[in-house]
Order: structure tokens, then sequence, then C-alpha cells
């Protein structure tokens, strides 16, 4: 089971530059929905990926679905050639995205967003508005299952 408002903590205390996306955006726009994993977009500059592996790698990042004992090593350079992580960790699961389909990169994302308390955690959470719109562009079902009670809370706004 995911820790979320651990995965926050060590994202936040390490100085970490992420947005929050995905269900537990929706979650804190008030959607009803479960989610199970933690997705946030992350800044890739140098710095910013020295900060996620120092946050992340007391808690044993490793490629979710893969099998046990594949190498990985969760460090910058692996970070650097890559771009999006689905990892599980001893906190739970984390998807680290360096882009995602219809809203782009950390840069690209950030005047879209708010400053929200998360799991009693201050972080940075994509609008409601581009939160449907980068669902609408994944285009996967359980998706676009979630928009149109996106879009009621949007009105409601």
């Amino acid at each position: 089971m995911t820790d979320f408002a651990a995965l926050l903590r060590a994202l936040s205390m390490g100085r970490v530059r992420f947005i929050v996306i995905g269900g537990v955006a929706a979650v804190t726009h008030g959607s009803a929905r479960l989610t199970a994993d933690l997705d946030v977009v992350y800044d890739r500059a140098t710095d910013n990926l020295e900060h996620l592996v120092a946050a992340m790698a007391p808690h044993s990042p490793y490629l979710r679905g893969a099998p046990a004992g594949l190498p990985f090593r969760f460090d910058v350079d692996t970070l650097r050639r890559g771009l999006n992580f689905t990892l599980t960790s001893a906190l739970g699961e984390i998807d680290l995205f360096g882009e995602i389909p219809g809203g782009g990169s950390y840069d690209r994302l950030l005047p879209d967003t708010h400053t929200l308390r998360c799991f009693g955690i201050e972080c940075r959470c994509l609008s409601l508005r581009r939160l449907i719109d980068v669902k609408r562009a994944a285009g996967r079902p359980k998706d676009l299952e979630t928009i149109a009670e996106l879009e009621a809370l949007l009105e409601e706004t």
C-alpha cells in the first residue's frame, strides 16, 4: 500500500521540484476516486535530479513489474538517460514523469499549478482545468472515466 504522505514528505523535505498530477491531484480537487500510486512530473535540471535521488534512494526505488534481481540503479545518470519511471519503493508506488502527453515538462506545466496541501504536505498540484486537459490527452479508459467527475467539480468552482 502506498504511503502518500511519506512519499510527498520525502520529496518535499528533499527539496525536489515536482508537480502532483494524476489521481492524487484529482483527490485534492475533490474527486472521490481512489488511486494506488503517486504521479509526479519532476524538473529535469541536474540539481533537481540530485535532490530526487537523495530523497528517494533511502526508500529503495525499483522498477515496478520488473523481475526481482534485474539490475537497476536509481541515480542521476539513470534519470538523465530516461524520462518516465514507474517505480515501487519502501513507501509505495510512485510514477516519475519527465513529460506527460498534453502537458509537456515541469516548466511547461508550472504556470498551471497551485500550492495545495496534499496529505498534510504543502506541494505544487496541477490545476483542475489543466488536469482535465492532460487526462483527455492521455486517453486511457480510466482517465476518460474520471473526466466527467472532474468537469462537474470544475463547474462547482
